[in-house]
């Protein structure tokens, strides 16, 4: 095909712009613009017009679409702000009659230079953003994987919508008392409406970690709010002690991005009178979440354990080196309502403990992520095999409970 044929071809169709001309020639030469290509491909074409090029007026293709991107770059800039970003994306969504348009321009006039509209609008309104910016003072560069803002223009609209996309942090939390849940945690009676038995707070308990930590990111960030995800979670009466959890905190739409994290956490110190406090605060990217969520760490647990008969403390050296090993450990009937009921092996890497009184004891345990420590002693009813219970051969139950340590994989290999 010669592309001077079809630029007269397109050029004799009606009037037409300088981008959408240079769009059916977008992978002829390099370095050029649309609209340059355009203005080439118009001059070289025009001689083979002979005068019958039509005279100016909307483009056929894109109805104008082109002339409207200063002013939607302007509005992106508006609604920017006071947002602190360092990168952005847009996106077009074209109208019905522009993609009807450009199902016609492939079928009457193939071109295998074409590439399609919206890709050309993308970047002529992020030329046009950064140049707005420019002249405020600012700067923000493109990416197209995570920006820290995205804009859509819906064409048919003239209308340009903002999505700020979250801004990431990670730590460790330490829970230095006990009745306290990980996350929000909603009435049992009423699921959070509100009723007699919760004071009309819709919560099961007061105050949870994420309630105590949050805040202070939402603050700091000038965010809409925030969501707390753990690495795993400790049971509400358990204390989480040592270096603490693994967290990532996800504040929603924040205005700002760069904040003194060191501040953070001395507010989150105060806020919380000692019960919270958060250690090794830094700066993550969205897929924090999904390793933090997803890491089975190796937990080192210290409890306190009742017995229902006297032990010696032969027998308690020995069931504990008996727990050692692989357990087989069916979801606790306390849990079996929000987990699927099955066997997961899982394995104790180390037991220790002493006797404080012939019915009591301290017990320590370096376990694979994901067991149930307490049904571990307790034995659920068989449901842990093998358990302290068992192995004793009399009722046991964990009276308190506190975790040590969340290790990573080195740290776990080299405590063994």
């Amino acid at each position: 095909m010669d592309p001077n044929a079809l630029a007269v071809q397109l050029l004799r169709a009606g009037s037409l712009c300088d981008q959408c001309l240079g769009q059916q020639f977008a992978r002829i030469g390099h370095g050029l613009t649309g609209a340059d290509r355009g203005r080439l491909m118009r001059a070289i074409a025009r001689p083979a017009l002979k005068g019958a090029e039509l005279a100016p007026g909307p483009c056929w293709v894109c109805g104008d679409a082109f002339a409207h991107v200063p002013a939607w770059a302007e509005r992106a800039v508006e609604l920017l702000a006071d947002h602190e970003v360092g990168t952005f994306l847009f996106g077009v969504r074209l109208s019905p009659r522009l993609e009807a348009t450009q199902e016609f321009l492939a079928e009457r006039f193939p071109s295998p230079w074409a590439e399609p509209i919206r890709r050309e609008l993308n970047r002529c309104l992020g030329r046009a953003f950064e140049r707005v910016l420019a002249e405020g003072g600012r700067s923000a560069g493109v990416h197209f994987s995570r920006p820290d803002v995205r804009f859509t223009v819906d064409v048919e609209r003239s209308a340009v919508d903002m999505h700020v996309a979250a801004a990431f942090f990670r730590g460790r939390y330490r829970k230095l008392v006990r009745g306290i849940p990980q996350t929000h945690w909603p009435c049992r009676e009423c699921r959070g409406r509100g009723c007699a038995t919760c004071g009309g707070s819709g919560k099961q308990y007061p105050e949870s970690v994420e309630e105590l930590v949050v805040p202070a990111f939402v603050r700091a960030c000038r965010g809409t709010g925030a969501k707390l995800h753990g690495a795993g979670r400790e049971d509400v009466d358990a204390r989480m002690l040592g270096r603490g959890r693994p967290f990532v905190v996800e504040v929603l739409a924040p205005r700002r991005r760069t904040v003194d994290l060191t501040a953070i956490a001395a507010e989150i110190e105060e806020s919380a009178a000692g019960k919270v406090e958060v250690l090794e605060l830094a700066f993550a990217s969205p897929s924090a979440v999904e390793s933090t969520k997803g890491e089975r760490a190796d937990k080192r647990y210290r409890m306190k354990v009742e017995f229902g008969a006297p032990i010696s403390s032969a027998e308690l050296e020995q069931a504990l080196q008996g727990l050692v090993g692989p357990i087989d450990q069916r979801t606790p009937q306390r849990v079996r309502h929000r987990r699927a009921d099955l066997v997961r092996p899982r394995r104790v890497h180390n037991a220790s403990g002493k006797l404080l009184s012939p019915t009591a004891a301290e017990v320590e345990l370096l376990c694979e992520g994901g067991l149930y420590v307490k049904e571990l002693v307790s034995s659920d009813q068989g449901a842990t095999e093998p358990s302290l219970s068992q192995l004793l051969g009399v009722a046991a139950q964990v009276s308190e409970l506190d975790v040590l340590e969340v290790l990573d994989n080195a740290a776990s290999a080299s405590s063994r």
